[in-house]
């Protein structure tokens, strides 16, 4: 437990998707008594469980795990939904002198949590939003994207062209302010972060190896349910917006329109999910501090705990 003048210690375990993230934080919050705090911006949603890889009661091996299964699909989550929600978990992880551990692989969820972004509440003029959407349906997504570009590239270089909610919400903000979302992110860092730190990434020295290890991880889900659960999205794709964008679900809509083979929407949520991957692996490397660790190393929970000790006596 922090003392009031002290900053509080917080870990995080970050990297690519099926790196092993899930298992070495539990390890840690077992060692070092921890609760873990999801930074995964779908496994927040109730139901959805096979697709987003949602940690299962027996994977927690007891331990506490919070932001995981708290809102029904229909429901937004903003990245400054999840630094108020994180905030208020660290104070109560803290206070009962347990160690906070972020675990996930949502960058910009970890990134501004422990940089201290600070989001301003803005709200856009009524019906913008619904006048892009329109626009979206009119023009295209491919003209939204490159208008994004052009207003702001820094924006756009962080958002895949076919996370339409997201090119649309950066545009969102540009008009309604006429600032960059860049800009603003650059205002609102606090001169010192709030927390003490220590990031552990997670990868493979050998790309190829992390990229069989997604494919496995797809067949696995087929074989748990993951079409029935990308059915449910499918058909409730008008209310389920985040999730109808998401890997994992969007691949299986051509397969419900009769449009593509189940085979082909496999190997396309293969390919999505080996390019997230490579997006995932861009972001954490550009964020500092990073200490990286191979994630098929014998000794790699014993190297993480070595380093988890040296940083708690630290403090």
């Amino acid at each position: 437990m922090a003392e009031s003048n002290e900053k509080r210690p917080v870990m995080a375990v970050v990297g690519p998707t099926a790196t092993g993230k899930t298992a070495l934080g539990v390890e840690l919050a077992l060692r070092f008594g921890g609760e873990i705090i999801s930074a995964d911006s779908m496994q927040i949603y109730k139901g959805l469980d096979v697709g987003t890889a949602k940690v299962t009661p027996e994977e927690t091996r007891g331990v506490p795990h919070h932001c995981v299964d708290i809102l029904s699909p229909e429901t937004a989550f903003s990245v400054a939904d999840f630094t108020a929600l994180a905030g208020g978990l660290v104070e109560e992880i803290d206070a009962r002198g347990r160690l906070p551990i972020l675990v996930g692989g949502t960058g910009l969820y970890v990134q501004s949590f422990l940089y201290g972004v600070r989001f301003a509440e803005e709200k856009a003029p009524e019906g913008l939003r619904e006048a892009l959407a329109a626009e979206l349906a009119a023009r295209g997504p491919e003209a939204m994207y490159a208008e994004l570009q052009a207003a702001d590239p820094e924006a756009a270089a962080a958002i895949h062209p076919n996370n339409h909610l997201r090119v649309l919400r950066a545009l969102e903000h540009y008009r309604a302010t006429g600032r960059r979302l860049s800009e603003q992110k650059a205002a609102s860092l606090p001169p010192e972060r709030p927390y003490r730190s220590l990031v552990l990434g997670l990868d493979f020295a050998d790309r190829a190896v992390l990229y069989r290890r997604i494919d496995t991880r797809v067949d696995r889900m087929l074989e748990q349910g993951l079409l029935e659960e990308a059915r449910m999205v499918y058909q409730n794709r008008q209310t389920y917006r985040t999730a109808a964008q998401a890997i994992g679900y969007k691949e299986f809509f051509p397969y419900f329109a009769g449009e593509a083979t189940l085979e082909s929407c496999a190997e396309q949520l293969k390919q999505s999910s080996r390019r997230y991957a490579k997006r995932q692996l861009t972001w954490f490397r550009h964020m500092d501090g990073v200490v990286w660790l191979q994630a098929d190393a014998p000794d790699l929970i014993d190297q993480a705990a070595d380093l988890a000790a040296a940083f708690l006596k630290e403090g």
